[in-house]
């Protein structure tokens, strides 16, 4: 592998082994076996078996001229979702693709496992094939694999199709794709034309050692004609060490006359690195009548403000109130929570605090989560019940159902949170770039916000770039459309000190179950202007509605000024929150290059507050004037710095993999839009975290 490539491809693999690594990986023994295109395999070839439930799976495979780093994640258990990434670095070709993996039967006491597979259906078509594969083992210890392929794994002792007997269509495959075709789905081609045979066997006589011998069906057409690759044998012999941790070194000899390296990881993004995590212990309740007689209350007059003694409490704890209310035997505390991830930790301590400093005439402790100056929803206590339940083995539960969650949208925010600023290191990336498929660029960023009176925020960050390539990006868009997203590499060229955002947002709740946003200023790196956004959601809701316009001009490349391109563009969106914490989202309205249509996407929420999602956005703009890529997808993987980290914090690392980044289907990037501020506050929501009240 050439030096200029090596490096990148190591770094993209390393920042998403760092990602990983606050994870939960895999032991040595629940592992699986992961073969050189990142799947449960042999060594080539696939096998019938999936990756675990909600796991993700990282590899790295290089040999003779050809790499690939692969990404799979098992969105359901009998579905696998891959993204891969592969290099010729000698041919000065670059490919990515996705693939869909879906298993047919689980393994039984006589029934193998049977998966089948779309490798490649939506990027070049390099190595876009289909099989059907059957998975067993037969004794301790050791596995048979047999399967069928099509396309690309129909090139070694093919067939006629025996599907052909059904129906003719068959019979024949289209031929292979041009690069307009790149990024389509050809339904058109699966498991259509000749078929081969492949299979293989597995040994793995302990935890940490397994060995591996296959028959491909896969002849390397397209490596052998850029890299002159030879096949002198089908046969191909591996041996694997599994580590501790979970991850497994691979070294195979392939096809006869070359060697070829792996490394694989499989993790569950939902598991945190330190399960009990690294916070401040919460208060323990103490009986009324005692905190009374030792003086630990407050005054039972309303409002109550300033550093009293529940503000420095809840500030020992990293919360802080927006507004206290003693109003008889009942208290409101509007709560903010910068710290907890879920806010139901967050409100169990509150609570506490409360219960502890507040008279003892006061009974119902009301707890409003305050976010963006709006209130969300109003959490009615019982403090007699907190008091009876704080050492009940059943009590997270009991407290939930002894609980009132309501809307809040009547309960007003009594303070702002002033003025606030943080300089923190900012790592920014570009991906898939073929002249370097990984550039990077480190600076440091400077944040500050003013919140004179709820909801209305004036903000701004500058960003200082201090090392790195971004800016050294020679390529420049051939877009046909009008270049919205083509051109941002420009901006990292042109821009020496960066205004990254400087906006005046109000957020306001006007009415029940709604909320509202207006912003107006530089909106972000390309653009400025004014959005407004209305949210309807319910907090005893699933169920969110939304709809967003704006009115956008493109900013100069260097920051300073405003370009004549302009375009009012917004959508109409649609959320529903299923269980066990997948999120359906419809977005459909006017893009920024003009285009209407809509993006489908499809997240999955782990309790830790990791997530793996998926989007794609279709439009009226065709395949062929959209561009290499054909439509805009991508995978997002967001994991919150506790999770690495065990401490408490609202932080997230965020990466978006998007195959190409074009003008069609391309949206504003708006700050804080109101659905991501307030989904985590509804009564579902709450409910499917509230084991981490007593936390």
């Amino acid at each position: 592998m050439s030096g200029a490539l090596l490096g990148p491809v190591r770094r993209l693999f390393g920042m998403a082994a760092l990602i990983a690594a606050g994870a939960g990986a895999l032991s040595a023994e629940e592992a699986p076996h992961l073969n050189s295109f990142g799947l449960p395999g042999l060594i080539d070839m696939p096998n019938g078996q999936p990756l675990p439930p909600d796991s993700l799976s990282l590899t790295l495979f290089g040999f003779d001229g050809e790499y690939r780093t692969t990404l799979a994640y098992q969105i359901t258990p009998r579905i696998t979702g891959v993204f891969r990434y592969i290099a010729l670095p000698g041919a000065d070709y670059f490919d990515r693709s996705f693939d869909l993996h879906v298993l047919l039967a689980e393994e039984g006491e006589i029934m193998p496992a049977v998966r089948l597979g779309l490798v490649d259906f939506g990027g070049t078509g390099l190595f876009s094939s289909e099989y059907v594969a059957a998975t067993k083992e037969i004794a301790p210890g050791l596995e048979l694999t047999g399967g069928i392929g099509w396309g690309r794994l129909a090139g070694r002792g093919a067939f006629a199709n025996p599907l052909a007997r059904i129906d003719d269509y068959f019979a024949d495959r289209p031929e292979g794709r041009t690069i307009e075709d790149t990024g389509r789905i050809r339904a058109d081609v699966f498991f259509r034309g000749d078929a081969a045979l492949f299979g293989g066997v597995r040994w793995t006589p302990t935890d940490q050692l397994s060995f591996a011998a296959e028959y491909s069906s896969d002849t390397y057409p397209f490596e052998g004609r850029r890299l002159g690759f030879t096949q002198d044998s089908p046969l191909n012999v591996s041996a694997s060490y599994r580590f501790a941790n979970g991850g497994e070194l691979t070294a195979a000899y392939l096809y006869g006359n070359t060697i070829g390296i792996s490394y694989g990881r499989t993790f569950f993004p939902g598991n945190t690195a330190i399960p009990g995590g690294t916070a401040a212990a919460p208060p323990p309740l103490v009986p009324r009548q005692s905190a009374e007689a030792l003086g630990w209350t407050l005054p039972a007059s309303a409002p109550v403000r300033g550093p009293d003694l529940l503000e420095l409490s809840l500030g020992t704890l990293g919360l802080g109130s927006q507004g206290l209310t003693v109003n008889g035997s009942e208290a409101v505390l509007r709560l903010e929570n910068p710290t907890y991830f879920p806010p139901s930790q967050a409100i169990g301590r509150a609570a506490r605090v409360m219960a502890n400093t507040l008279p003892a005439s006061v009974e119902t402790l009301v707890i409003v989560p305050v976010v963006a100056g709006m209130p969300t929803s109003e959490i009615r206590l019982r403090r007699s019940d907190l008091e009876a339940l704080e050492y009940d083995l059943d009590g997270a539960w009991l407290s939930y159902a002894r609980a009132d969650i309501s809307d809040a949208a009547d309960q007003p925010v009594l303070e702002g949170t002033g003025f606030r600023w943080a300089l923190a290191p900012i790592l920014r990336r570009s991906y898939f770039d073929p002249d370097a498929p990984l550039r990077l660029e480190a600076g440091l960023a400077l944040s500050a916000s003013y919140n004179p009176t709820p909801g209305l925020f004036f903000s701004g960050q500058i960003y200082q770039p201090l090392l790195g390539n971004l800016d050294s990006i020679r390529r420049r868009s051939n877009s046909i459309l009008p270049h919205v997203r083509s051109d941002s590499a420009l901006y990292a060229v042109e821009t020496e000190t960066e205004i990254t955002w400087a906006t005046v947002e109000q957020f306001f709740r006007p009415g029940p179950n709604l909320y509202g946003r207006m912003t107006v200023g530089i909106l972000e790196q390309m653009y400025g202007g004014a959005s407004a956004e209305l949210l309807w959601r319910p907090a005893s809701s699933r169920l969110a509605l939304g709809a967003e316009v704006n009115y956008a001009v493109q900013r100069d490349f260097d920051g300073l000024g405003f370009r004549d391109y302009d375009v009012i563009t917004g959508h109409a969106s649609a959320y529903y929150d299923m269980e066990n914490g997948y999120t359906a989202r419809i977005d459909a309205g006017r893009y920024l290059a003009g285009d209407w249509g809509a993006t489908f996407t499809l997240d999955r929420v782990f309790a830790n507050g990791a997530s793996v999602g998926a989007f794609f956005t279709l439009t009226d703009v065709s395949f062929d004037d959209f561009g290499e890529g054909a439509f805009d997808k991508g995978i997002v993987i967001s994991l919150p710095v506790q999770a690495i980290a065990g401490t408490p914090s609202r932080v997230r690392i965020t990466e978006v993999f998007r195959p190409v980044l074009r003008d069609g289907g391309a949206r504003l990037n708006v700050r804080n839009r109101l659905y991501d501020l307030t989904a985590e506050y509804g009564t579902p929501q709450l409910g499917e975290s509230w084991g981490r009240f007593w936390r």
